[in-house]
């Protein structure tokens, strides 16, 4: 859910630094566009993990780039990840940490995975402000259990704050996010591939309450 993913990912590696040969997991890959994108642009070598999407079917979208010897695609589970300790010096994902992210001890569990001074980053969908219970007309009738883990960037920080595994570098929404998400769905319904009612939702907010969020940490 949210824009296309290479709009995510350039706006999370504006906070980002990821260095040639680094190894990076991409957690929640979905179709791996994200993890051919950082394989060709950084130089890393990235493992795309999704739990959902066929690895064999990123297989032949990986070797289609010509990067078959730096993306490497899994199945995972994202609470039962497949990798040593230590391994990763960097995490990212796009449109998926808030599925499993916002779990108490998720965090902790995942820096499991990465070096010391290893980076964490996220986008994702997420609220301006903390609404409370009162949601506006357009939210409240879509507000379902999918949308509960939508939350502010105040949010994400004081959730990840207090593990003090983490130095926070930023915490906050995406600048333009709501309009990338609007212009996305509107250019997907001219080929009939669009959801109207996510469409519906975005243009009733204007932008006050909806966008994306982006996180990015170091380990401490």
């Amino acid at each position: 859910m949210g824009p296309h993913p290479l709009w995510c990912v350039e706006s999370l590696m504006e906070l980002m630094t990821l260095e040639p040969g680094m190894r990076v997991l991409d957690l929640g890959c979905g179709a791996a566009v994200s993890s051919i994108f950082l394989a060709r642009e950084y130089g890393v070598e990235v493992w795309a993990a999704d739990l959902w999407t066929d690895p064999t079917e990123n297989w032949e979208r990986i070797r289609t780039w010509d990067i078959a010897d730096r993306v490497h695609p899994i199945r995972a589970e994202a609470r039962e990840l497949p990798f040593a300790h230590g391994f990763f010096d960097a995490v990212v994902s796009i449109g998926a940490y808030h599925y499993f992210g916002t779990e108490a001890r998720y965090l902790a569990y995942l820096l499991e995975y990465l070096k010391p001074q290893g980076a964490v980053g996220f986008v994702a969908p997420g609220l301006a402000y903390d609404p409370g219970s009162t949601l506006p007309p357009y939210l409240a009738e879509r507000w379902t259990p999918d949308f509960f883990t939508w939350q502010t960037p105040d949010w994400w920080r004081n959730h990840w704050q207090r593990t003090e595994l983490v130095n926070i570098a930023a915490a906050e929404m995406v600048p333009g996010g709501w309009d990338d998400w609007l212009q996305w769905l509107r250019a997907c319904d001219l080929v009939d591939r669009g959801y109207a009612p996510d469409a519906t939702m975005l243009e009733a907010d204007q932008g006050e309450l909806l966008g994306l969020v982006r996180v990015v940490a170091h380990c401490r």
